[in-house]
């Protein structure tokens, strides 16, 4: 992985980080995490589930399926890039950039679900530092944004 460039927000860069999520000591001393997740960043969603102490599974999803998640972390392209590039600058996300604060500073919040269900809502808290470190191991590769990729 080092040394190459995935694209945010793509189906590979979610796989990458699965990959080293299911390898890394620290995501499973974190504890058992069992919920079904999305992240939506503008029209782009993908649907992450975590079982026990691993990612078993991350796919392209749609509008329709957030109403079969748990919870999904909703932000536009500009605020996952400044929380992805602040944790590839700095190993980690720092107190500003963390989910948790995010979720505090956005007018909305960070996390939503779909069907109003206050107990799959507060997975997102339940699991947050684990959700945390997912996103904190994207510092191990590079992260190029959508709209910095001419190709598409």
């Amino acid at each position: 992985m080092a040394g190459e460039a995935l694209v945010f927000p793509s189906l590979e860069w979610f796989e990458a980080v699965q990959a080293l999520a299911n390898e890394d000591p620290e995501f499973r001393n974190l504890g058992s995490i069992d919920t079904k997740m999305g992240v939506k960043s503008g029209s782009n969603i993908f649907l992450i589930t975590f079982q026990a102490l691993k990612c078993i599974e991350v796919s392209a999803g749609t509008d329709d399926d957030l109403f079969e998640l748990d919870f999904y972390l909703d932000m536009p392209p500009e605020t996952w890039q400044e929380m992805l590039t602040n944790i590839k600058e700095n190993g980690a996300a720092d107190h500003q950039h963390t989910l948790n604060t995010l979720d505090l500073r956005l007018p909305d919040g960070l996390s939503s679900n779909a069907t109003g269900d206050q107990f799959k809502a507060d997975m997102f808290f339940r699991y947050n530092e684990s959700l945390q470190q997912f996103f904190n191991l994207s510092a191990q590769f590079d992260t190029v944004f959508r709209d910095e990729v001419t190709s598409e």
